[in-house]
Order: structure tokens, then C-alpha cells, then sequence
């Protein structure tokens, strides 16, 4: 019979082995972002089942490998809005997601706004001004702000 702490060391053993092949999975995403990638091809690259390359991605980086390559690819695309001058079109394609509509949603539901709006904003920012918004413009007066005008102050 084998002694109770061989047995913990090749449990602690095979968990470093584990956590390292889910690192390359991540640094593998990381470097190959704007190419086809799914969790079947990054599963064959470590030699396990995509069902449990993805539980064990998620228990260990709290997202699926699906999210997190979507998540790099809107920071990506959210620094060539920024920095670049390629469209909205281009910069889709040259971070590798599939569709417009897929980037549009997923980019909306990362950052908040969608990315010619995330654009605009951020050129206005650079130039000093503030963007005209539409949400803005329409938004209704709340009871508070116009009562704090006195009434007939600007009459006289």
C-alpha cells in the first residue's frame, strides 16, 4: 500500500499538470485570436475532450474559452477603434469574429455602446468636444430640474 502523501503529491502533481495545458489553451487564444478558432480545435492542441477542456477552463478562469476568445477579440477591436483607421467593417474581420451582427451584439453587450458609437465617442474626446447623443437629446425633463427654475425669472 502506497503512503497517503504519494498519493496527495500525484493529486497536487496532476493539478499543476492541468492548470499548465489550460495556460497554453489561454496563451493560445491570446496569440491566435483573429483566427478560426473553436473549443474542439483548442482541445485537440492538449489532447482532452472539449467538454472538459471547457469545465475546467471555466472553474478555472470563471468564462467558458468560447467567451474569453470573444473577449479578446472586442479589447482588440475596441483598441483599433481607437488607434486605427480602419472601418468597422475591416476591424471585424481582422479580429476574427464571424458575423456583423455577432460582433455588433457581443461588442454592445462587452462595452456598452456599439462600435461606431464607441468610436464617435472616443474621437470627441480626443478633439475636446462632447458628442451629440440622441438618447440624450430626447431625454425628458425630470420634475426636479424644472422646478428648480423660478418661475417667471426669465420673463421680465
Amino acid at each position: 500500500m502506497c503512503h497517503p502523501a504519494w498519493g496527495r503529491a500525484r493529486m497536487a502533481a496532476q493539478r499543476l499538470s492541468d492548470l499548465a495545458r489550460l495556460r497554453r489553451v489561454r496563451d493560445r487564444i491570446d496569440r491566435e485570436y483573429a483566427r478560426p478558432l473553436n473549443v474542439e480545435a483548442l482541445a485537440r492542441g492538449v489532447n482532452v475532450p472539449a467538454g472538459h477542456l471547457s469545465r475546467q477552463f471555466r472553474l478555472a478562469y470563471g468564462t467558458s474559452p468560447y467567451a474569453y476568445l470573444t473577449a479578446r477579440r472586442i479589447e482588440r477591436a475596441a483598441v483599433l477603434l481607437l488607434h486605427g483607421d480602419l472601418g468597422v467593417t475591416e476591424i471585424r474581420r481582422a479580429v476574427g469574429c464571424p458575423s456583423p451582427g455577432v460582433f455588433r451584439a457581443r461588442f454592445t453587450e462587452l462595452v456598452g455602446v456599439p462600435p461606431h458609437v464607441y468610436r464617435l465617442r472616443a474621437t470627441c474626446v480626443v478633439a475636446g468636444t462632447t458628442p451629440w447623443i440622441p438618447e440624450q437629446a430626447t431625454a425628458p425633463v425630470v420634475r426636479d430640474e424644472a422646478a428648480a427654475v423660478e418661475p417667471g425669472a426669465g420673463l421680465r
